[in-house]
């Protein structure tokens, strides 16, 4: 088979939430059209990986919430970490993926840990931007060791503080540690919550979908507590930096 060819994308900005944490949005110099849910493969210096996008397909350019795998384990991550503004990764022409959005259920239950939150915060900007569809409910979940983990916090508050149809309730796992000191939010690990959010929600397997995204662990315990009670199940298995 004749080799891909690669185009390239230029970062434009960057956020750092925290040593291992951060955001960057890219410039393709193609098209990039993509659907809400699906990854985009960005490379440097020959090693190439799958990155779940933030943004919806509307926006104009490629946000990406990464974290760093440190050495021996981390390849690409730790190439990443070094560039900033101005410079280039390569993009491969198409987007991949089936974790999207599937509109025959009513309620949403995403559950994620960490960078986990990508497809989600995707799914529901587009829904918000398109505007007039209705009848779909989104329920959020996002679990982090640490307050600071949780990047798009501030965003989904204000999605579910504007719009009906969003919910969203972030979790730490660490409540007791330093670094959580002042919150007030839920506390625990995020996959534990599943029947608790089940029931506050009122949520039916008849027309709720689970989906879960992020820490391999955490989607096998969700994909357990949803065959449990019969709901429909889909996930987001991130690769490891070493595959």
């Amino acid at each position: 088979m004749p080799a891909v060819k690669l185009a390239q994308a230029t970062i434009v900005e960057r956020r750092d939430l925290t040593p291992d944490l951060w955001i960057i949005k890219l410039k393709a110099d193609i098209p990039f059209p993509f659907k809400a849910g699906q990854y985009c493969t960005i490379g440097a210096e020959g090693v190439e990986r799958p990155y779940s996008i933030v943004s919806a397909p509307e926006e104009p350019l490629i946000e990406l919430f990464i974290e760093l795998v440190r050495p021996p384990d981390g390849v690409l991550t730790p190439i990443l970490h070094k560039l900033g503004p101005g410079s280039t990764v390569t993009l491969r022409p198409k987007p991949k993926g089936i974790f999207t959005l599937d509109e025959q259920y009513h309620n949403h239950l995403m559950m994620a840990t960490v960078t986990g939150v990508c497809p989600y915060v995707s799914i529901a900007r587009q829904y918000l931007l398109k505007g007039g569809r209705q009848g779909h409910r989104f329920f959020i979940l996002v679990g982090g060791s640490y307050q600071d983990e949780l990047a798009y916090r501030e965003e989904l508050q204000e999605m579910a503080r504007k719009h009906d149809c969003i919910n969203y309730v972030p979790t730490v796992s660490r409540p007791q540690d330093p670094h959580n000191a002042g919150w007030k939010g839920e506390t625990g690990r995020v996959n534990t919550l599943v029947e608790k959010y089940i029931e506050k929600f009122h949520l039916r397997a008849e027309d709720t979908i689970i989906y879960a995204c992020g820490n391999p662990g955490m989607i096998d315990d969700v994909r357990e507590r949803a065959r449990k009670v019969d709901f429909p199940f889909k996930e987001e298995r991130f690769w490891k930096e070493e595959e």
